[in-house]
């Protein structure tokens, strides 16, 4: 039997034990059966009600709250996750999609602090569709910025607390295959046609989640760090123009 299991039984028992005793005392001291098991039915006809007020709602409130706390950890990870490495990965795949510039216009619009602004950014993104051609990537400019952050994503899947969110574990998942799909080429320049349109697939795998991820991230900041938000907004990694400089 386990450590935890018999201390469990053991004060179990005891306490037991020591109700029994008292009643017994009650009954030795007062004489009085008739009220002591009218008291005694009384305590056991609330023992289920409250069950429910501890086991319901007052586990269901810690838990919330412990919940809440693991999300605001997580959150800083992804936050951290972004600043190091989401934001300029994020750059450098939106210059590779073709189809960018049509919603450049939109994207900076979110340069502001309004909540007009991320609308727009958000409706924006998500109505586009997420493409990435290689003939647009500096291959050798993505291994290289992968290969340097590739401590960087070890610790942050050695975090336990990742893998509670499953969409980010995903995008974790996918950019480090990515590094691995990469790393195993020798002369990137000399690929063919066939293997540049599997890496194609990978690149546009982490495209496609990293861009809702951003937004989803972004949502975060700007409901609780508003200041944050303003500055990770004016590093649009979709504006190539974007500055952290705060104009007129």
């Amino acid at each position: 039997m386990k450590e935890d299991t018999r201390w469990k039984i053991l004060a179990g028992l005891a306490l037991v034990t020591l109700s029994l005793t008292l009643y017994i005392a009650h009954f030795l001291i007062f004489h009085d059966a008739h009220h002591l098991l009218i008291f005694l039915v009384g305590d056991i006809a609330f023992i289920p009600f409250e069950v429910f007020i501890v086991t319901i709602i007052i586990d269901q409130m810690l838990e919330n709250r412990e919940k809440k706390q693991r999300m605001e950890k997580l959150n800083m990870v992804i936050g951290t996750f972004f600043s190091n490495a989401g934001i300029p990965l994020l750059a450098l795949l939106a210059k590779a999609d073709p189809d960018i510039h049509k919603v450049r216009p939109e994207l900076a619009k979110g340069i502001c602090d309004t909540d007009e602004g991320f609308t727009a950014v958000t409706n924006c993104l998500e109505s586009h569709q997420c493409r990435v051609s290689a003939d647009n990537i500096d291959l050798f400019a993505l291994r290289e910025f992968l290969k340097k952050e590739e401590d960087f994503l070890l610790r942050i899947v050695e975090n336990p607390m990742v893998f509670e969110h499953e969409s980010f574990t995903n995008l974790i998942l996918a950019i480090t295959h990515l590094d691995e799909e990469l790393k195993s080429r020798g002369n990137l320049a000399s690929l063919p046609d066939s293997d540049i349109a599997h890496l194609e697939g990978d690149i546009h795998r982490v495209y496609s989640q990293l861009v809702p991820a951003w937004l989803k991230y972004m949502d975060y900041l700007k409901t609780h760090y508003p200041y944050l938000y303003s500055l990770a907004m004016r590093r649009n990694p979709f504006d190539p123009e974007a500055s952290v400089i705060v104009g007129n």
